[in-house]
Order: structure tokens, then C-alpha cells, then sequence
């Protein structure tokens, strides 16, 4: 399965065909996606639809290298956690299938990224090494060729003067930030810019209480003076992201996609509109594993657009998860 096969992806046909032909090779080239099968006392040859692939549980990155492949690794992408608690690592081996999968992915939802300013306020990601969201973001910044583009750590009179430009000059401009530090902005900054797009990447880290999508939402659109708040949902553990435009309903792009199992038994897939866990085929984890069974909760709608409700009770918080509800 090669790059140009996964990003060409644009119907489920050609998508249930490329998820089955990389489940054929991870289930050999991945030791502990092979293991997993095996324990499941599963024969791989004997899988013959998307639905019947077997998802590795997300906490299978925190204990073992989920890896299919023997090549060095490039990058390790490390996961937040507070003090105590065991992080993720995703050891990528040709990293530039990352930035393939959020480039064209960006393009897709967004167009030309040059269009762009891209301000990141992305404290604690910036503050620890091995963020594949800072990955990401310094990429864009960076494509966007744009001098107004880049990073702000805590210096918020400095991004509410850039805002003003932004608007003062008419240009499109997409402000990604951690939700805690978006809020910490809009209580010492009030923003009235329509045209900005404000997109969160979830994740209080500890530093405010948990609130419910709908208010955070409600705060940040009164306190940016905009009419919707995009999200971005993605995870260390992934290399494909979904995005949402409003109201918390995502979308993936075609390499990707959220299925929902039952809570109380993971085998099976649910379907229709009912809540139950979110498991990821993410075809660009073609080096580590494409299907991950994650610890959020959510619901698939009939277009496989999906909201995100909530986490399991028993899941450690993830900095770069959407909002336990």
C-alpha cells in the first residue's frame, strides 16, 4: 500500500478495499497487533470486511512499540499526561506520511493554506518535547509563508495586537489554541473579529474545571465575537485528524475514519446513531497500526460525520482529547 493510493482515497469502496489490504499487512509486519489477533484467536485470512477488523486498544501505545515496520524511527510522537501518569509514544518511522495526511487534509477542509495566517496558542504543547500537534502546527505556520503566521506562548497582549492587524487588513486567519488557554485569553481580551476562525484542540491539562462542549463553545464565540467554534479531533497515537466547522460535529478526510463499538462488548461494531466507544481506521498509521480502539465515547451520524460525548469513567484524561461531558 503506498502514499498515493491512501491520499487518493475518494469513496467507500476504494477505502473498505485499501483498510482490508492494510489489515492483511499488519496483522503479519506489527508483533503486537499479530499477538493481539492471535489472543482474540482470530484467523486474518479468514477477515473479509472492514467491520470485522479487529481494533487494537489505545493503551497498547503506552506499554509496547506499536510498530509494522523495521525501518529507524524518525520521530516519537509522546502523548500529555499530568504527574504520575504512563504517556503514549508513537514511534513514526517515515514521518512524512504526517505531513502528507494534515496537509492534504488541511487543503481539503480549508483550501490553499498560503491564503492563511495561522496563529498558534498552544502553551503547554510548546512547553514539552514530542507534541505532534506542535508537529503540525509549526508545519503549517511554515506553509502558510506568511510573516504575520506563528506561535504565541503566554505573551496575549502580543496576539491580541495581531488580531487587530489581521482584521484591520482583511485577511484570513485561523487561530488554533488549547482550550484553556483560549479561555485565559478572552477573560483578559474582548475580540470582536467575525471572519476568524477559532479552532480548539480540546484539553484543559489540569489548569480549569471540565465543561460541556455547548458552553465552551457559547464562551468562546461570545469572547472572539465569532458565530461557530471549529475543533480539531486528533490524538498522538493517530497521524490523521477529523475536523469540525461548528456545533461539534466532525468530519473525516478520506484515509479516515470513526466507527462506534458497544461499551460492553468491544468485538462488536454498533450501528446506526447509537453512543458507543470510537474506534479510528487511520490508513496513514501504515507504520505502526491503523485501527485503534480509542477511550472516547461518541456517535456516528448517517453521513459518517461523528460527535464526540464524552471518555469511558475509567480512562486517564488526555491533554489533547475533546471535553469529558
Amino acid at each position: 500500500m503506498n502514499r498515493q493510493q491512501v491520499f487518493s482515497i475518494n469513496n467507500e469502496h476504494q477505502f473498505n478495499e485499501a483498510a482490508l489490504q492494510v489489515f492483511q499487512y499488519q496483522a503479519k509486519a506489527c508483533p503486537v497487533y499479530r499477538s493481539f489477533i492471535k489472543g482474540l484467536n482470530i484467523d486474518p485470512k479468514a477477515v473479509n470486511a472492514v467491520n470485522d477488523i479487529p481494533f487494537l486498544p489505545i493503551e497498547f501505545f503506552k506499554s509496547h512499540a506499536v510498530l509494522s515496520s523495521a525501518e529507524p524511527v524518525d520521530v516519537t510522537f509522546t502523548s500529555s499526561g499530568t504527574t504520575g501518569v504512563i504517556t503514549s509514544n508513537h514511534y513514526v518511522t517515515d514521518v512524512s506520511w504526517y505531513t502528507d495526511s494534515f496537509r492534504a487534509a488541511f487543503k481539503l477542509f480549508y483550501g490553499d493554506i498560503e491564503q492563511y495566517s495561522i496563529l498558534a496558542l498552544l502553551p503547554s504543547y510548546l512547553e514539552r518535547e514530542g507534541s505532534s500537534l506542535i508537529y503540525m502546527a509549526d508545519d503549517l505556520i511554515k506553509q502558510s509563508n506568511n510573516p504575520d503566521s506563528g506561535f504565541f506562548l503566554y505573551d496575549h497582549d502580543k496576539l491580541y495586537q495581531q488580531l487587530k492587524k489581521q482584521q484591520d487588513a482583511h485577511k484570513p486567519t485561523l487561530l488554533i489554541g488549547v482550550t484553556f488557554a483560549l479561555l485565559d485569553f478572552i477573560e483578559a481580551y474582548k475580540v470582536n473579529f467575525p471572519e476568524l476562525i477559532v479552532m480548539e484542540t480540546g484539553g484543559m491539562k489540569g489548569r480549569r474545571k471540565e465543561m460541556i462542549r455547548e458552553e465552551l463553545h457559547e464562551q468562546l464565540c461570545k469572547g472572539f465575537g465569532v458565530s461557530a467554534i471549529h475543533s480539531e479531533y486528533g490524538m498522538t497515537e493517530l497521524l490523521s485528524q477529523a475536523y469540525s466547522k461548528g456545533e461539534g460535529i466532525f468530519n473525516c478526510p478520506p484515509w479516515m475514519r470513526v466507527i462506534t463499538r458497544d461499551t460492553n462488548d468491544p468485538m462488536s461494531i454498533l450501528n446506526g446513531d447509537k453512543a458507543g466507544g470510537i474506534n479510528v481506521i487511520d490508513l496513514a498509521n501504515i507504520n505502526s497500526c491503523s485501527f485503534i480502539a480509542t477511550q472516547d465515547l461518541g456517535r456516528i451520524y448517517a453521513d459518517n460525520s461523528f460527535e464526540v460525548l464524552g471518555r469511558f469513567d475509567n480512562s486517564d484524561i488526555r491533554g489533547c482529547n475533546l471535553l469529558v461531558q
